[in-house]
């Protein structure tokens, strides 16, 4: 997620450290965008208001050797609920571009760096 001015959501889980970019998996019947749009409802309370943009799928081969992660770029959406309490979700927080926090994971640098410092696209998580 990316609100204007660069700012970057980000979510911390209850079950694996970090900071992480809002998400999860794709449920059996659904297609990859439908996944993200329940995703962002679940995890922050956000519908998106225009196209997402696919940045990038990225192998995830340390966890699994069938993970593959799909980062999409949102710059259009809306809040339009408060997201609901989770164990899931410890925190999720906007974030400036220059002043991330302590603990976010190295893919989501990595693809950070991709989009804003224009660094090569890597296939790895």
């Amino acid at each position: 997620m990316v609100e204007a001015g660069r700012r970057i959501l980000l979510v911390r889980h209850s079950y694996v450290p970090g900071w992480h970019f809002p998400g999860g998996g794709v449920e059996r019947d659904e297609d990859c965008e439908a996944a993200l749009q329940r995703e962002l409802m679940e995890e922050a309370g956000i519908q998106l208001t225009g196209e997402p943009h696919l940045h990038g799928i990225f192998a995830n081969f340390k966890r699994s050797k069938g993970d593959h992660i799909l980062v999409y770029l949102v710059e259009k959406w809306e809040r339009i609920e408060a997201p609901l309490r989770s164990f899931e979700i410890l925190e999720r927080k906007f974030f400036e571009l220059n002043s991330l926090p302590s603990g976010l994971i190295e893919g989501a640098k990595r693809r950070l760096d991709e989009v804003f410092s224009h660094q090569p696209l890597s296939k790895e998580w």
